[in-house]
This record gives structure tokens, C-alpha cells and sequence, in this order.
């Protein structure tokens, strides 16, 4: 775990975030969790975090998820994430990595699809999955990009909803419109960056 996790931990001061830092517990679950965290960093963007083999495996989808199977959302892959990061709502200090406010926008567990674990999946490059959230539902595919925009620097996938029944064709975005507050507090983005309002409640 510790070797999973030396990433996450050389990019964050512990002194000055108070981001998990992945000592902590987790309660175990027969189901894999999933949690997307809004964040509004440098830019605002979305983490998608999908729990696997003990960690959540990263992406930062740079516009939000969308219901649209048409639209292809940019996912940059990021460090893995320890799992009681899944209840981590509040502001990341200023100046510190990722600094910002962050929201618990969905949270609930996800299920892989096709023939190849997830592992397989990953390392193909083709990694099909379904969702069951409190606000999004339904299969999603993330598909590596041959070329990513930093010249190896990053590894970019893109985030495409499958066609199913929890699919749109218009307007796929307005579900983030849609909902604009936390699922584990309640609290918009303005009042977790005030530090008003009740903490979110462990998943």
C-alpha cells in the first residue's frame, strides 16, 4: 500500500492539507466504491476515483462527466488515491497541490464489464464499466489516448457514456447543472470553501 501511495504523499504537505493521508481504516466492502469529486483547482474540473486493489485509480475529467454517449470527455490519469480520501470534503490550502475546494458530487460503487479484469482492461487501454451512483448511473467506457498533450509527461484517456437506458442525446452536461450540492452534506461549492454547513457524513 505504501508503495501505491508514495506519489500521492511527495505532492502534499500533511501539515498544511487536510487531505487523508491514508493510515486511516477503511470499512471493507463486498463492492467496489466509486466517488467523483467536484474541484475547483486552478481550473474547476471533476475527479472520477474508482476503487481498485486497495486504492481509488485517478482520473480528472477536465468538463464533467456527461449523460451524451456523443460527447468525449478529456480524462487525465492522476496518482492513485487512498480510500478514505472516497469521505474527504473541504478547501485544499492555498499554494498546496491541488489547492481549492473540493465537493463530494457522487458517490456509490461501480462494477467492471467485458471478458478482462480490470487490470487487463487498464493496461489494453480499454476499460468498460458501470456505475451505480446517487446521480450517475449506467456503463461508461474511459479509452486511452494514443497521443496525449504533454508528450508522455501525462496519460490521457477520454470518458465516454455508453448508450443504454441512463443515456441522453442532448444536453448531457445538465446533470452537473442539476446538481450543485454534495451528496454527503448538502453544501454548495461557496459554503465549503466558508466552512459553513454540516460535515459530510462517512459513506
Amino acid at each position: 500500500m505504501a508503495d501505491r501511495l508514495s506519489t500521492y504523499r511527495s505532492k502534499r504537505d500533511f501539515e498544511k492539507t487536510r487531505e487523508p493521508k491514508g493510515e486511516a481504516s477503511v470499512k471493507p466492502s463486498k463492492r467496489l466504491r466509486f466517488v467523483i469529486q467536484k474541484h475547483d483547482a486552478t481550473r474547476l474540473h471533476y475527479d472520477l476515483r474508482l476503487e481498485l486493489d486497495g486504492v481509488f485509480k485517478s482520473w480528472a475529467v477536465t468538463r464533467g462527466p456527461s449523460l451524451d454517449p456523443h460527447d468525449k470527455r478529456l480524462a487525465v490519469e492522476v496518482e492513485d488515491h487512498p480510500l478514505d480520501y472516497g469521505d474527504f470534503e473541504g478547501t485544499i490550502a492555498k499554494g498546496q497541490y491541488g489547492g481549492g475546494t473540493v465537493m463530494l458530487w457522487d458517490r456509490g460503487y461501480w462494477r467492471p464489464e467485458g471478458g478482462l479484469s480490470p487490470e487487463e482492461a487498464l493496461a489494453k487501454g480499454d476499460f468498460k464499466f458501470t456505475l451505480q451512483g446517487k446521480r450517475l448511473r449506467g456503463g461508461f467506457v474511459l479509452a486511452r489516448m494514443r497521443r496525449d498533450r504533454e508528450s508522455g509527461k501525462r496519460t490521457n484517456w477520454l470518458l465516454i457514456k455508453h448508450r443504454d437506458d441512463h443515456a441522453v442525446t442532448t444536453d448531457g452536461a445538465r446533470i452537473l447543472d442539476e446538481n450543485a450540492t454534495s451528496v454527503a452534506s448538502g453544501r454548495s461549492m461557496e459554503e465549503i470553501a466558508e466552512g459553513r454547513g454540516r460535515r459530510p457524513r462517512p459513506s
